[in-house]
C-alpha cells in the first residue's frame, strides 16, 4: 500500500463512514427480504408496497410517472410497470392533469388505502421482534441519525 492510501481514511476497512454505508447496504437486503417474505401472502410484492408507502404519505396529492422516477431515483419504464400493476388492482388511480390534458396524475384509490395498511399489518409483530430490546429513547436517537443521513443524501442528490 502507498503511503498515500496509508493516509487516505477512506481506503482503510476501518472507515466508519464507509461501514455505515455498507451496513446500511446489508441492513436493506436483509430488511427486503424479510418484506417479502413477510409479503408472501399477501397480493402486495414488496416493490409495490413500497410503491404504495410514497403515495400513502400524502395521500391527495397527485403523481406523475416522471415525478415517481425521479424521487425514487429509477428508469421510467420499471416505474412505469409497478405502476400499471397498482393500478389494475384499483390501488392507484389515473386523473387528468387540470392544467394540462395530455398528462394523468395518479392518486391513491381507498382500495389502496386499505391494501396499505393491510400490508403494514403484516409487518407489526415482526416490528415488535425486530425492536424488542431498545428502548424509546435508542429508537428515537437511531431515526435522528438515519433522517439526517437521508437528509443529506435527498438533497445532494446527482
Amino acid at each position: 500500500m502507498s503511503r498515500s492510501a496509508e493516509r487516505d481514511p477512506a481506503t482503510r476497512d476501518g472507515d466508519p463512514r464507509f461501514r455505515i454505508l455498507n451496513w446500511i447496504g446489508i441492513i436493506d437486503q436483509l430488511a427486503t427480504t424479510h418484506a417479502n417474505r413477510l409479503l408472501a401472502e399477501t397480493d402486495m410484492p414488496f416493490p409495490q408496497f413500497v410503491m404504495l408507502n410514497h403515495f400513502h404519505h400524502r395521500p391527495d396529492e397527485g403523481k406523475t410517472v416522471t415525478g415517481i422516477a425521479a424521487a425514487f431515483q429509477q428508469p421510467q419504464p420499471g416505474i412505469t410497470k409497478t405502476i400499471q400493476k397498482l393500478v389494475a388492482k384499483g390501488f392507484l388511480q389515473r386523473r387528468p392533469d387540470p392544467g394540462d390534458g395530455r398528462v394523468r396524475q395518479l392518486y391513491l384509490s381507498e382500495a389502496g388505502r386499505r391494501a396499505h395498511g393491510t400490508a403494514l399489518a403484516q409487518f407489526e409483530p415482526a416490528l415488535k421482534r425486530i425492536f424488542s430490546g431498545w428502548s424509546a429513547a435508542e429508537l428515537a436517537r437511531l431515526f435522528a441519525d438515519l433522517e439526517r443521513l437521508r437528509a443529506w443524501l435527498d438533497t445532494n442528490r446527482d
